[in-house]
């Protein structure tokens, strides 16, 4: 696949687009492409199975996705108005973030979702204990609306089924002609760059495990997985059950760190359970 790579609308930490051609140079061929951590979309938009089941256990976007899917230029154009210029102050941030918290209309917060991303500190996308969006107004000049993004998804997304689900409950729905791609929160490499938790409850060591423990046997009933993680002792040692020629370590800038001297490299790896 030649082409150029088509970015996700949404900023997302651990986005793999960035390395999306040793993503697929991983996966196998198959009928549908499974990923139970969808997060921004980036292996769904940059590889051409004939199907998709996208799983991810944030609510919120995988509404915003499904409303995307479904109503396309009308949806888009909604959530446009929020990047007229107006909007792009503290006071407003804060306003349309308790909107966004406070609302029970799926459209409001899917189009409000996407003002946040855009217009909240580095693009995170975080929750405090109780379920609310909690992330700081970003000081951007200028967010750009992903209007070509927006309309790329759209589109694509006709081949695709969105469920709110967790890993496992995902891993449970697969079928003979699927394919598994997992971008689980990773490991952290220490204790201060666990940014992980975007979704409430963070991802314990104990799921790190599940999940290895459910691609080994998954593959055993035909169904290939290929995992990424970062390249440490821990994911080493969970993954070495992975058959075949397992993962080769690669280094990968980080870009989730807003001082650009702290963004340094990390190792990751990609596993194939086939």
């Amino acid at each position: 696949m030649g082409h150029a790579a088509v970015r996700p609308f949404l900023k997302w930490a651990g986005n793999k687009f960035r390395i999306i051609d040793r993503v697929r140079a991983k996966l196998p061929a198959g009928k549908r492409l499974v990923e139970p951590f969808t997060g921004s979309g980036a292996v769904f938009l940059n590889t051409s199975y004939d199907e998709y089941l996208l799983c991810d256990s944030n609510r919120d976007l995988i509404e915003l996705y499904t409303i995307l899917r479904n109503e396309g230029g009308h949806f888009i154009e909604e959530a446009r108005r929020y990047f007229d210029g107006r909007h792009n102050n503290e006071a407003s941030y804060y306003e349309l973030r308790e909107e966004f918290n406070l609302s029970r209309s799926h459209e409001k917060r899917a189009t409000l979702f996407i003002y946040l991303n855009r217009h909240g500190y580095n693009g995170l996308c975080r929750y405090n204990a109780k379920g609310r969006f909690n992330v700081p107004f970003g000081r951007y000049k200028r967010p750009y609306f992903p209007e070509s993004e927006l309309n790329a998804f759209h589109q694509k997304a006709q081949r695709a089924e969105f469920m709110l689900a967790d890993f496992a409950q995902t891993l449970n729905t697969t079928r003979h002609g699927d394919v598994v791609y997992c971008d689980p929160p990773y490991v952290p490499l220490s204790s201060s760059s666990n940014f992980t938790s975007y979704a409430a409850g963070g991802f314990s060591m104990e799921q790190q495990q599940q999940l290895a423990d459910l691609a080994r046997q998954s593959a055993e009933r035909g169904i290939p997985v290929v995992i990424s993680n970062h390249n440490t002792e821990l994911t080493r040692r969970i993954y070495r059950n992975a058959g075949g020629k397992s993962g080769r370590a690669f280094s990968v800038q980080r870009y989730i760190s807003c001082n650009g001297a702290k963004r340094n490299c990390a190792s990751e790896i990609l596993v194939l359970f086939s």
